[in-house]
């Protein structure tokens, strides 16, 4: 099992998540629009399903943590370290500097699947991001989308992803599916421009050609840390309404504090 090497793409630059655009990143005191944590989130997920197979997407946990700026164009570097039955993964910018790490984990039996939450519609006018806002609507309206393998590899080249299990076997990437713990948020709130922090997955089937997904949260907690405003999703992704494949603490700060 080696290290996995990518060139980081930033996919967002025309999002409406602002944090991704050269010039209002810069405002915040980085070096230009940041690669999307949920992509960042991908390269790290490569060794793990290259060392498990199809049964990490079955039933396998990941925890993330998003440290610094992954920056568009830059040569990254995602490095494996056994410990006992578990992966520890570091991933590397071109200089060096550490950029995520992450957890991995295949445990040898299935996880007991998350409750099934109800299916909440999204407000009408979204409120603007804020722990009143959070507070007064803590279950947020789903997201719903359906996974079609025919649209696939673009995404896959976007992440850089080779492994052939995905087109072979027309399953859905762990990277893509992560994708709408973001966009459930987005779909609730009006955001300025957000940063993803940090996610714990566990996994708990595969997403198959052809699936309908709805995407649950719930604000588990908000909290301010260093001038910066977080908030923290409990998320469980239920395939053709029946069937949780994904349960995600997925955390992001909705106010970041500005440079200066």
């Amino acid at each position: 099992m080696g290290s996995w090497r990518v060139r980081a793409r930033n996919t967002s630059t025309i999002s409406e998540n602002k944090i991704h655009d050269d010039e209002v990143a810069r405002s915040y005191g980085f070096a230009g629009g940041l690669v999307p944590g949920v992509d960042v989130y991908a390269y790290l997920t490569h060794v793990p399903v290259e060392r498990w197979g199809r049964a990490f997407l079955e039933r396998g946990a990941i925890t993330a943590r998003f440290l610094r700026p992954v920056y568009d164009g830059d040569d990254v570097v995602v490095e494996p370290v056994e410990r006992g039955d578990a992966l520890e993964l570091s991933l590397f910018d071109s200089v060096g500097e550490t950029c995520a790490v992450a957890t991995a984990s295949l445990p040898a039996t299935p996880p007991t699947p998350p409750t099934v939450p109800p299916r909440v519609p999204t407000p009408p006018v979204r409120p603007r991001a804020s722990t009143e806002a959070f507070a007064a609507s803590p279950d947020l309206g789903a997201y719903e989308c359906g996974f079609h393998a025919e649209h696939a590899p673009a995404y896959l080249d976007d992440v850089g992803e080779t492994l052939p299990l995905y087109t072979d076997e027309r399953i859905a990437h762990p990277g893509w599916l992560l994708r709408a713990a973001n966009f459930v948020l987005s779909a609730n709130v009006t955001l300025g421009p957000w940063i993803h922090v940090s996610s714990a997955v566990q996994h708990h089937g595969v997403v198959d050609d052809g699936d309908h997904l709805s995407t649950r949260a719930r604000v588990v907690e908000t909290f301010e840390k260093k001038g910066h405003e977080f908030v923290t999703l409990d998320v469980v992704t239920v395939a053709n309404d029946m069937t949780p494949v994904l349960h995600v603490e997925h955390t992001a700060i909705f106010e970041p504090r500005r440079s200066g």
